[in-house]
């Protein structure tokens, strides 16, 4: 018989959600349903699907789960929180500019700001191997990785993995070839999100990323920062760097170890609607 749900598409940096109003609707769904909704063919269509829900406790104001196209459950999307907010909001689920939102991989804290531009405080980077996860003997600002030939990634988990090259010309770099190979890699036990970046000089990078589960995206809001951040703990990049991807920029700071991550960029609705998603 199906299930039927109304959504919202929305995007940031053209980096595509769907949204589904877990407060006001029953939203269970299996991995192969969240594939069908993702599919731009048979579907919806998008990068990946965000679930709000109700707080599941007091110090908090939403849940927020994410899904990937192939179904899989992951930690935390930052062109995701961002379109978050502008979700709660304009469906009147709160009147608070900053809100405080539980993740998978803990507590993040979107701000609309007064431009309409949306800032989201990531919490601070992790760059001990255990904590991403990645397979290495200690911790090192680079790691060599075997692909098949060695590259020369960093490492960190900025909620989620992330693999951070250098690539000389971002528009010939290897995405297609080497993402998944480097997702999949055996030392990262939970695949990773790659990242290519290109400096531009140290207030500017450019940037392309192979997202775990959805294959090279238009913009990746955690691989932005994560980019940035390698950039920055390498010495190479100042405190604030605009980051071009190839939907757009957002800008990102970060203080140093120990602080937090702050993101800023743009959220969008596209278009709303009501659909019959097959028992799967």
């Amino acid at each position: 018989m199906g299930t039927r749900l109304r959504f919202t598409k929305m995007h940031g940096l053209g980096n595509d959600f769907v949204v589904f109003d877990g407060v006001r609707q029953a939203v269970e769904l299996t991995p192969a349903q969240f594939r069908f909704v993702a599919d731009r063919h048979f579907g919806v269509g998008c990068d990946q699907i965000l679930l709000v829900q109700p707080a599941a406790s007091p110090d908090v104001d939403f849940r927020y789960r994410i899904f990937n196209a192939d179904g899989g459950e992951v930690q935390q999307c930052g062109n995701g929180a961002r379109c978050f907010v502008r979700y709660v909001h304009d469906k009147g689920l709160t009147t608070k500019r900053e809100i405080r939102v539980e993740t998978a991989s803990g507590v993040i804290v979107p701000r609309l700001e007064a431009d309409g531009q949306i800032t989201v405080d990531m919490g601070p980077p992790r760059f001990e191997p255990a904590e991403i996860p990645f397979v290495a003997p200690e911790r090192a600002s680079t790691y060599v990785l075997d692909i098949g030939q060695p590259v020369e990634i960093a490492a960190l988990s900025m909620g989620n993995p992330h693999a951070v090259l250098e690539t000389c010309n971002i528009d010939t770099a290897p995405v297609a070839e080497w993402g998944p190979l480097i997702e999949h890699h055996p030392r990262f036990p939970q695949r990773v999100n790659v990242g290519f970046m290109q400096l531009v000089h140290r207030r500017a990078i450019k940037l392309r990323v192979h997202e775990r589960g959805s294959g090279e995206t238009l913009a990746c809001g955690t691989g932005a920062c994560a980019a940035a951040v390698a950039g920055m703990a390498r010495g190479l990049l100042d405190a604030e760097v605009q980051v071009q991807t190839r939907g757009g920029a957002l800008t990102i700071r970060w203080a140093g170890p120990g602080a937090s991550v702050f993101m800023t960029g743009p959220a969008a609705t596209v278009f709303e609607g009501e659909m019959e998603i097959p028992d799967l």
